[in-house]
């Protein structure tokens, strides 16, 4: 699940970035966290993937 961050930079490179926000299961208490991550927009994949293999 990847979100798109609305504010951007007044340069115009602020669009190749995204806000990453990942939900997180915790193995102890099963309590669910967000993680939340800047991407660029060609590794969006790889940011969810990374997120979710660091618990």
């Amino acid at each position: 699940m990847a979100k798109k961050v609305v504010a951007t930079l007044k340069t115009g490179t602020g669009k190749e970035y995204s806000k990453v926000i990942t939900m997180v299961k915790s193995p102890k208490t099963g309590a669910y966290s967000f993680k939340e991550t800047i991407a660029h927009n060609d590794h969006i994949k790889d940011a969810i993937t990374v997120a979710k293999e660091s618990v």
